[in-house]
């Protein structure tokens, strides 16, 4: 899985390899925003960046990290929704946004869960690092392991919560591969984020999440707020299939955050389109292989290819196999045998390699002789 997270790090650049150049594109929304960043989910190309790579505080976005930590533990079975957690005085004290568990009570890993995601609720995440951990500070070293195994080169964690340390920062960018990572890996979690409302303890809270109303295609995430990080929100939107991942730093006001999110996700969706080219497995061609015990193999792609183009330039896509002019067994799907290049026009979109779909081991000694004959001739 990490392996392929890397090769969608390496992919989340700033160069628009993915964008057809000669379509004009209007400038994106200017918005009031420290730092933002628009990218499509499926293929990483950044549609809209200021200051994308710029250290700032992140507050409640932090749960975002511990929230994908808590979804790797229930993916392993180490933790279950109907567990029981014994609030410790630590969560308890906790201040800022609260979730009002009570000191000495159990509560199930569901609703600390719900309480931190929507209502943001810093007793019941710090409950959590602590059932997982065993105390907030352990997790926190989970937590900064984590970020460096997912590509978070500008990130570092002192709590789970997301309280104002000047060591305790992140980037539009990080949070963007974080929120791509949390979708991707925990699909079966994800629903959480779109929760509008959640009661404990006799007290209903909202999600702060403005948007989760006003915009039928906003599923998540998650927003935050302190005096030093402004007000922030990561979003995320599907329509007609194409996802796309906001992230807005620094705002000034409560809704300038919802509007500027919704101003990008608005400007993605209406300029741009992604597209999926080909699915992992399917056969795009047939290889001759010499000396092999089959004389042809297929050939595919490991993981669905996506392109993002202008939006009127998708009638323009094709796409083309190279293959070598001569294959010698033995052939494994690990190696790479051709390429299959995707076009818009004379440019070059993306290129990925090919590789054989089933395994074609050598043909023997008989096989090896009648091709090597055949191979002086050709």
């Amino acid at each position: 899985m990490h392996r392929t997270f890397l090769a969608f790090v390496a992919l989340l650049g700033f160069a628009s390899a993915a964008v057809a150049a000669d379509i004009p594109i209007p400038s994106p929304p200017d918005i009031d925003a420290t730092a933002y960043i628009l990218v499509d989910f499926h293929t990483g190309q950044v549609l809209a960046a200021r200051n994308a790579v710029q250290r700032l505080p992140m507050a409640s976005l932090t749960k975002l990290m511990t929230a994908y930590i808590v979804f790797e533990e229930l993916a392993d079975g180490k933790l279950k929704l109907d567990e029981p957690v014994t609030i410790s005085e630590h969560a308890w004290r906790q201040g800022g946004s609260r979730t009002f568990v009570q000191v000495g009570s159990k509560v199930p890993v569901r609703s600390l869960i719900l309480g931190m995601i929507v209502q943001s609720g810093n007793d019941a995440t710090v409950a959590l690092a602590e059932r997982i951990a065993g105390s907030e500070s352990t997790f926190v070293q989970m937590m900064n392991e984590t970020a460096q195994r997912l590509g978070l080169r500008d990130t570092h964690y002192v709590d789970a919560t997301g309280l104002p340390d000047p060591q305790h920062y992140t980037t539009a960018r990080d949070l963007s591969l974080l929120t791509v990572a949390l979708i991707r890996d925990f699909p079966q979690y994800y629903h959480w984020f779109s929760v509008k409302e959640f009661e404990y303890n006799h007290i209903k809270q909202q999600n702060r999440n403005g948007l989760l109303v006003t915009d039928p295609g906003v599923d998540g995430l998650k927003t935050g707020h302190t005096d030093a990080a402004g007000y922030c929100l990561v979003a995320s939107a599907m329509r007609d299939g194409m996802r796309l991942v906001s992230v807005v730093l620094g705002g000034q006001t409560f809704k300038g955050r919802e509007s500027s999110s919704a101003a990008l996700l608005n400007y993605g969706f209406t300029f741009y389109d992604t597209r999926l080219v080909a699915r992992a497995g399917a056969s795009l061609a047939t290889a001759t292989v010499w000396k092999a015990q089959n004389p042809s193999v297929g050939v595919g792609i490991l993981h669905d290819l996506y392109v993002t183009v202008p939006r009127d330039g998708v009638a323009g896509l094709r796409t083309s196999v190279q293959l070598p002019p001569r294959l010698l067994a033995p052939l494994y799907p690990a190696r790479a045998v051709g390429t299959l290049t995707v076009t818009d026009g004379a440019r070059t979109v993306t290129s990925v390699p090919l590789h054989p779909l089933q395994p074609d081991p050598a043909g023997g000694w008989w096989r090896d002789l009648v091709d090597t004959v055949r191979l002086w001739f050709s």
